[in-house]
């Protein structure tokens, strides 16, 4: 098992079209491309305001890829994201850490 862990920075003043899109649709989305979501977090203290945190988990990098690689072509996707950016950006970077866990890790 490993897992991902993504930072999304949203554009100024976009934080809350961020948050609608994962709600509203890039959920449902990744559903059903498979892609597994432990958590999403914003800063309660630390950190930045305009940061969009969550961590997914696969089986393996192959596993990852290969589910990464279906969401990006999906065409809803591609139309929800054109959607949502109509008006410019809604993301200005992003962040993608692989971790993988210890053998004394609570999750596996």
């Amino acid at each position: 098992m490993i897992y991902e862990l993504r930072i999304y920075e949203a554009a100024p003043g976009r934080m809350a079209d961020l948050n609608a899109r994962f709600r509203d649709h890039t959920l449902r989305i990744f559903a059903n491309h498979g892609l597994d979501v432990v958590g999403f977090w914003t800063y309660a203290h630390g950190g930045w305001s305009d940061q969009l945190v969550y961590l997914m988990k696969f089986e393996d990098m192959a596993d990852r890829d290969r589910k990464w690689a279906t969401f990006r072509a999906d065409e809803e996707w591609r139309q929800v994201r054109a959607d949502s950016e109509r008006d410019g950006a809604i993301v200005t970077r992003i962040r993608s850490d692989i971790l993988a866990p210890t053998d004394y890790s609570p999750l596996p």
